[in-house]
């Protein structure tokens, strides 16, 4: 198998987790469970089998749990980037926790679950690196591999791997899945303060440097209670 072209992670901790009520009125969304575990030990699994050696962690809500939670992992190793002051959306989490990471590192929800295919999802992503010609590497699934999935999709795709967004009153073919490759390049020049990564992925957009590339696995969106046993029956037939 090729090399992976990053050790380094970051997984976005930090929201608030509000369309997975009741089950975040007491505790971060990335500790409810699914599957005998939480969340976030899905991804951070993943990441361990993957070879990923080192995770960047944000928190804000409920912050003192996650973060103990986290702390117990030696595979992969977490640092804790702390946003308790302020939640600064993904972009803004990106900027504040940049100086851990390297260029380019992989970038993914906390709330991800997903069933490798042929490869795992960074072999996938570094395979397909670019540094020359992409700011951002996103993993994207067609409607097809995407289970509890209910929305319209969220990019085009050309021959090349560039993105574009969907337009209006279209279906797009393919959904982002929350897993990323970045270069500290989509960093530059970045606002102050809370921002969506959106900011960032319009500038690459418009300089045709956001590039994506198809999955070959499976991927659950989790994003509400109603979402959970479903994916809990998925994952049982594997």
């Amino acid at each position: 198998m090729s090399n992976l072209v990053s050790d380094t992670a970051m997984v976005m901790a930090a929201g608030m987790g509000k369309r997975m009520r009741p089950l975040t009125a007491s505790q971060p969304k990335p500790l409810v469970r699914v599957a005998g575990k939480p969340l976030i030990d899905h991804a951070l699994d993943k990441l361990a089998d993957a070879g990923v050696a080192k995770v960047v962690v944000n928190v804000h809500y409920l912050a003192d749990a996650l973060e103990a939670h986290v702390r117990e992992r030696l595979n992969p190793a977490v640092s804790v980037s702390d946003e308790r002051e302020m939640l600064l959306e993904t972009g803004g989490g990106m900027i504040k926790a940049q100086p851990e990471l390297p260029d380019p590192f992989f970038c993914l929800n906390a709330d991800n679950i997903w069933l490798d295919g042929p490869r795992d999802a960074f072999h996938d992503l570094s395979d397909r690196w670019n540094p020359e010609t992409m700011d951002a590497l996103l993993l994207l699934v067609p409607h097809a591999r995407a289970l509890n999935f209910r929305g319209k999709g969220d990019f085009h795709m050309d021959p090349l791997g560039r993105l574009s967004r969907r337009r209006a009153g279209r279906i797009a073919p393919f959904i982002y899945t929350g897993i990323q490759l970045v270069s500290h390049r989509l960093l530059r020049d970045a606002p102050e303060g809370k921002f969506s990564t959106n900011i960032l992925w319009e500038r690459a957009i418009a300089e045709g440097r956001l590039f994506g590339t198809g999955f070959t696995g499976q991927w659950f969106e989790v994003g509400t209670p109603q979402s959970i046993a479903p994916t809990e029956e998925a994952l049982k037939r594997g």
